[in-house]
């Protein structure tokens, strides 16, 4: 099969597609026939060589998705044939994969099975960290940082679908544009507003935020936070050291977490799906929320890929096509 590697760890240039063999299901596993394949930071991350604990194979990719060709023992051969979408450790940047049974999701309706590639990480994210310790009050206000990306566009779909007021930051007007057609009421240009000053200016304090910045917006978020707020942090794009001041969380009543998605464990990733389905793929499927695919490119510009996030030059998702009987699709808003 094709699969698209990173030949060493390096800047995009060192992605290359090369041949693998095909995987065979284990016990528990299913094998994908891949379609498409969601682009994600981490992906960048280990192809530079700096995603702790990444997977050992070098075939990138945490999202897929295609179509069952075969299954292991103990999964129902009545999955083959079926169209579906997977959470993957590792891999899916690949014309095949193997993945545990329980990771797969029937696609949407309404859903391409294109599109449907770049719905389980932002979904699992935006579910797991937001939704599964305690949901945002409807009617409260959540600050989404990098509202325009994969997770932020989803995060901004959600909230608003569930009552929740919602401000974000972009990094341009086209940005803003796209967010505000998915529900954001006050949108902050990061370039030249300062997000901490917009929000308090207007008596705005967020009950939940959103962080994939880390320690530059550390400070700020917590300055904004309302009384019993709770920041939730996952990513840090401009470091993750920096200094907190204990006394804002105790007077603050604040709560701060983070957390990761692909190193929970299995049984932990078996619920969170489970939930996807049953909580937001309705939305997808009643059109309350959309995908928001930005690219979708073939296997041969992987780089490409990862420079339109490196560079945030996207809107939503970027996809690679592993079928080539799909074209690939100029940038759009969907």
């Amino acid at each position: 099969m094709r699969a698209v590697v990173a030949s060493r760890p390096g800047a995009p240039e060192v992605l290359a597609v090369t041949r693998r063999a095909v995987p065979q299901p284990a016990a528990g596993e299913a094998l994908v026939r891949v379609v498409a394949a969601g682009v994600n930071r981490a992906d960048l991350m280990q192809r530079a060589g700096t995603y702790p604990g990444a997977a050992a194979d070098p075939i990138l990719g945490l999202e897929v998705s295609g179509v069952v060709v075969a299954t292991g023992a103990d999964v129902s051969e009545g999955l083959i044939g079926r169209e579906a979408c997977a959470l993957l450790p590792g891999g899916g940047y690949a014309e095949y994969v193997a993945v545990r049974a329980a990771h797969l999701a029937p696609v949407p309706a309404a859903v391409s099975l294109r599109d449907a590639a770049g719905l389980m990480e932002a979904a699992a994210t935006v579910w797991s960290n937001l939704y599964m310790p305690s949901p945002p009050e409807p009617g409260s206000w959540m600050l989404v940082h990098g509202g325009a990306s994969g997770i932020g566009s989803l995060a901004v779909q959600f909230a608003v679908a569930h009552g929740v007021r919602v401000a974000t930051t972009v990094g341009s007007p086209e940005k803003g544009l796209f967010v505000e057609k998915l529900g954001a009421e006050l949108v902050i240009d990061h370039r030249r507003q300062d997000f901490a000053d917009e929000l308090l200016e207007r008596g705005i304090r967020p009950a939940t935020v959103l962080d994939i910045i880390g320690a530059d917006y550390l400070e700020r978020n917590l300055q904004v936070l309302g009384r019993g707020g709770r920041l939730v942090i996952i990513g840090h794009q401009s470091g993750a050291s920096t200094q907190i001041d204990l006394s804002r969380l105790l007077l603050g009543n604040l709560t701060v977490t983070g957390s990761g998605l692909r190193m929970r464990p299995d049984h932990e990733k078996d619920r969170i799906i489970d939930d996807l389905v049953r909580h937001i793929w309705p939305l997808y499927e009643r059109g309350e929320i959309v995908p928001t695919t930005h690219a979708a490119l073939p296997f041969e510009q992987a780089a490409e890929a990862h420079q339109l996030l490196e560079q945030s030059h996207h809107r939503g998702k970027v996809l690679l096509l592993a079928d080539p009987d799909l074209p690939p699709t100029p940038d759009r808003q969907p």
